[in-house]
């Protein structure tokens, strides 16, 4: 892979990368081409993405694909991301699997067809072994919509309140077993979160960038790396300089 293309590697890799991959639709439109035109070329940049991941060194990485409220779009659009879904599993899998990708779906299944639904578990199944990037595909997931099932199967296995706590919780989202977040990132400009891993972005450093997801390449994601490698994490506390210059600094 070309090295010279890329910015100089961050101090500080994250180990979990999440994408709210937005902009695809005015991506098309400025360019004169209907929205499932950028929908189509956002799928043709997941691989560019999937490779510059592995080549930085980061182990999970999140992208948010549909969520439960893209259900309200018009519906020749959802019928066409639905075939899109359907179109890059055929065309990509082979490939994620000899680059030990390993395919993980969050979110509903039950709203699909029988048939992509059958498509997403065997690329689930089929990747299962692979261990040199965690490949979290958001499809019909919202953070609240996941927090309410995560809730209802508590109540179901008959937890007591005094035993709720954030680490059984987090055992029972649809990211069960993956580290939170470090850094999430949004193209196209928005600033909002739009019910995207809000369980597990508490902590996360957020990423901004007017990029339009198509156009985000290799190198629009060193800058995100590079911005957070300068970044110090304090998940609440105050930094020890802070304390030494205010003691009630918060």
């Amino acid at each position: 892979m070309d090295q010279t293309s890329s910015p100089s590697l961050p101090d500080k890799i994250p180990t979990h990368v999440a994408i709210i991959m937005d902009g695809n639709g005015r991506w098309a439109l400025a360019r004169g081409l209907p929205r499932l035109a950028g929908h189509r070329a956002g799928t043709e940049n997941l691989h560019r993405i999937v490779e510059a991941c592995i080549e930085y060194g980061i182990q999970y990485l999140t992208l948010y694909a549909f969520s439960t409220e893209n259900w309200g779009r018009p519906e020749e659009e959802v019928r066409g991301l639905m075939g899109i879904l359907e179109n890059v599993i055929d065309r990509e899998l082979r490939q994620l699997y000899d680059e030990g990708v390993q395919i993980r779906h969050i979110g509903r299944l039950d709203r699909l067809k029988p048939a992509l639904r059958k498509k997403v578990l065997h690329a689930v199944d089929y990747t299962r072994s692979n261990d040199r990037l965690v490949l979290n595909v958001a499809f019909d997931y919202g953070g609240r919509d996941e927090i309410v099932y995560a809730i209802q199967r508590m109540i179901q296995d008959g937890v007591k309140a005094e035993e709720v706590t954030d680490q059984l919780i987090s055992q029972y989202l649809f990211t069960a077993g993956v580290p939170d977040p470090d850094l999430i990132i949004r193209t196209s400009g928005e600033l909002r979160g739009s019910n995207f891993l809000i369980w597990q972005g508490a902590y996360s450093e957020w990423y901004f960038t007017p990029t339009y997801w198509p156009d985000f390449d290799k190198e629009e994601l060193g800058k995100a790396l590079i911005e957070f490698s300068r970044r110090e994490r304090r998940y609440g506390g105050v930094t020890t300089t802070d304390r030494g210059s205010n003691p009630h600094a918060s």
